[in-house]
């Protein structure tokens, strides 16, 4: 019997959250060095990491941050809302969300580099995907410039963390406002901040569609040319937020309620848990 107590098996468990008979093997194995047991456990844990990546991660959080002129907005995923709501996972993204933040990373790659104490973000979330027994992977990241922010985090499911996140960096008195416009973006999902912001090459395309799809509707030639670009308008006001129609007056459009409240927004991101 390795030379070992009760003490030393809860310390190791507690530390890694490894199951009862998997760290007594680790203790047995490294004779009852605590520090060989963990590195052996955590081994044990990359290779099964190495075979769980192929495995699909939609579930996970979101999470936000402001740091000084920035806020950096993650997606962390796994593969189970099992996981996703256990309090290990949620205190993982909030570890990894301060990292990123500090570094100020603008990539999912930059992001994995970060420094997260002695180790990078990348070894602490595999080290702590060997623990929680699933895929885990930080999927995107956005960092978000601004006088001011505001934040918006929208859980789907009560017993869940949020699962769509929206930050808007903005100018302006009107917190309420651009509290307002940020949930607005959770519900209206556009790509695009203006309508000048929409690639050239996707409008030609939606042109060239609407085209096709009023002339297969017989539309007299004359007709055309407006049939056509009020089309190409609703496009604008699918994709561009401050074309689009309010969330909570449809009446006007975001733009002119920004505009209203005397502000500007200069970018926004949002993410939803696996989409």
């Amino acid at each position: 019997m390795a030379d070992f107590s009760l003490e030393d098996l809860k310390t190791l468990r507690e530390r890694l959250g490894t199951g009862m008979v998997e760290t007594k093997n680790a203790l047995v194995e490294a004779g009852g060095d605590l520090e060989k047991a963990t590195e052996l456990l955590r081994l044990r844990g990359a290779k099964s990491n190495a075979k769980r990546s192929d495995r699909s991660t939609s579930e996970g959080l979101i999470a936000a941050k402001e740091n000084g002129g920035v806020t950096t907005l993650i997606e962390l995923a796994c593969e189970t809302d099992f996981v996703a709501k256990s309090d290990k996972f949620v205190s993982l993204g909030d570890k990894v969300l301060d990292a990123v933040a500090a570094a100020g990373a603008k990539t999912v790659d930059e992001a994995l580099a970060a420094p997260a104490g002695s180790q990078t973000v990348a070894e602490l979330i595999g080290d702590e995907a060997a623990i929680l027994g699933e895929k885990v992977e930080l999927r995107r990241v956005a960092l978000i410039s601004g006088e001011k922010f505001a934040i918006y985090l929208h859980k789907t499911n009560k017993d869940l963390p949020p699962q769509v996140g929206v930050v808007v960096g903005y100018s302006g008195d009107d917190a309420e406002t651009a509290r307002s416009i940020a949930q607005h973006i959770s519900f209206a999902d556009p790509q695009y901040l203006t309508r000048d912001d929409v690639p050239a090459t996707d409008v030609e395309n939606e042109r060239r569609i609407v085209e096709e799809i009023s002339r297969g509707e017989g539309k007299p030639e004359a007709a055309l040319p407006k049939i056509i670009e009020g089309r190409v308008t609703a496009f604008f006001k699918q994709v561009a937020l401050l074309e689009q129609d309010y969330a909570k007056d449809n009446k006007v459009s975001v733009g002119k309620v920004v505009s209203d409240a005397g502000l500007t927004v200069s970018e926004f991101a949002r993410f939803k848990v696996g989409a």
